[in-house]
């Protein structure tokens, strides 16, 4: 195939809005694309036999500067009517790239990152980590970043208007100056932004952990900061040291409520403080304190003492028909354990629903969750070597039960595609800091759909625990230094 020329790419463009109304749009607007958390991209070009001839496009630029630790946003409309891919990069860069060609729409570096002088880490330069949100009404993207300053060091929430890169009036906020809980003021030089930003009815939620080494009296903080009203900023925080929200999913939705899951806390002389558990926030942030709004295991101490964190993962919503209770949250730890919820009464410190001994250790990932007519699955990175799928049955109480196992090197988050919602099930995931390929597998068995392609679908520089996502039957996954488009026939 020869090179897309401006002209060419135009024209690749109007065609592709032909087959695919421009009214039909299709926008990836946070992790896992939905507030469910549940990774699954519905996309009718994405039968299994299609994909089993996915091919990297070699004339997708991609070309950005920085490395990657959060998902691609993919967004239509606006002014000039191209779809963009949204992108985010430790070097404090972010980047709108033209869907179809990969240059560059728009750029906008938000400060110097910091480089040196935390306490502890491993992510250097630290600049934007979290996967950022869009709220399309206003067409306005919400992001962290790290910003280092003459003297001090700061986390700042910015606002950019998504078609233009320009700064949006009244951002960014300073967190250390505005997020107070319970006499508790937020400190940026121990307090890191991992997770994903969660946006629910008009208000941009903001999950924080610590640097890697839990130095510090760093706790557990979600911010919630209204999209029309950024001087009014609200937070929670875990009462006793600790007690990170690390999983790259972030934070969770069943469009009222948010749920984030904490991880070890310290010093907490066996009294419950916030850790290592689900958490479930009224909107504010509030968090009422009472056993219907959160849930941890009855051996919680024996976790913090361990720092075997129960959040190992972002928080899943799954809805069960004919289980009972049928609307859960799944919770995966560094403890290899699955745990069922819930959701509507997590129960405070009980025993789970359900629970599973699934992998030796979860940590820092998003799963994903999807559901065929062989029942409900949930599907994650098992260590550095595998990629699981469990069942939950349709039973009073549900159970998890194994469904399939696949070998593979890496360490990415997976991600769903069906032709329908239920059929033509593909599970993804690339082996990110492994193989560094590209991978599809039948959702319901776990066969090889997509075996990694060839040469020239060999990527660079992944970073462990991202995810791709799906859109007008491309996948994109953005690696250091580069965005890489993927598509099928």
């Amino acid at each position: 195939m020869k090179p897309l020329t401006s002209t060419s790419s135009v024209l690749f463009a109007g065609l592709w809005g032909a087959v695919l109304p421009i009214t039909a749009q299709v926008n990836v607007t946070q992790e896992h694309n939905h507030l469910s958390r549940d990774g699954l991209y519905i996309d009718s070009r994405f039968t299994r036999s299609a994909a089993a001839n996915v091919r990297r496009d070699l004339n997708f630029n991609g070309t950005i500067s920085g490395n990657v630790y959060a998902q691609p946003l993919y967004i239509e409309g606006g002014p000039s009517g191209r779809a963009r891919v949204i992108v985010v990069t430790e070097s404090n860069n972010v980047y709108a790239l033209d869907a179809v060609t990969g240059t560059v729409i728009w750029q906008r570096h938000v400060g110097a990152p910091v480089t040196s002088g935390l306490p502890c880490g491993n992510i250097t330069p630290l600049g934007i980590t979290g996967t950022p949100v869009v709220h399309l009404a206003s067409r306005s993207l919400f992001f962290d970043a790290m910003i280092n300053g003459p003297t001090t060091k700061r986390h700042f929430i910015y606002s950019l208007n998504v078609d233009t890169g320009a700064i949006n009036p009244g951002w960014p906020v300073n967190v250390n100056a505005t997020a107070r809980y319970n006499g508790m003021t937020f400190t940026s030089l121990i307090q890191n932004q991992r997770a994903a930003f969660g946006l629910v009815n008009g208000v941009v939620y903001v999950p924080y952990s610590s640097h890697r080494g839990d130095c510090g009296t760093f706790h557990g903080w979600v911010v919630g900061v209204p999209v029309n009203n950024p001087a009014s900023v609200r937070a929670w925080a875990t009462t006793a040291i600790g007690g990170g929200i690390w999983g790259h999913g972030g934070v969770a939705s069943d469009g009222t409520n948010m749920f984030v899951i904490t991880g070890n806390t310290f010093n907490t002389g066996g009294n419950w403080g916030g850790g290592e558990a689900i958490i479930r926030l009224r909107t504010g942030p509030i968090f009422s304190g009472n056993p219907t709004d959160y849930w941890a295991p009855t051996n919680w101490l024996s976790l913090d003492n361990g720092d075997t964190d129960l959040g190992g993962c972002g928080a899943v919503l799954i809805n069960v028909p004919g289980a009972t209770p049928s609307q859960l949250v799944l919770a995966l730890g560094k403890d290899g354990k699955a745990y069922l919820l819930n959701r509507n009464n997590l129960g405070g410190i009980t025993a789970p629903v359900a629970f599973a001994n699934v992998a030796n250790s979860v940590r820092g990932q998003s799963a994903a969750t999807y559901r065929t007519s062989q029942g409900t699955y949930f599907v994650f990175r098992n260590g550095s070597s595998a990629v699981s799928a469990y069942r939950i049955t349709a039973t009073t109480p549900p159970r998890i039960i194994p469904a399939w196992t696949k070998s593979q090197n890496g360490q990415g988050s997976p991600w769903v595609t069906t032709t329908d919602g239920t059929n033509n099930a593909i599970v993804w995931v690339v082996g990110a800091e492994g193989d560094q390929r590209l991978h599809g597998y039948n959702g319901d068995t776990g066969a090889v759909v997509y075996a990694g392609g060839g040469p020239n679908e060999l990527m660079t520089n992944t970073r462990r625990w991202n995810t791709g996502i799906v859109a007008r039957g491309r996948i994109y996954f953005a690696a250091s230094n580069k965005v890489y488009a993927f598509a099928v026939p």
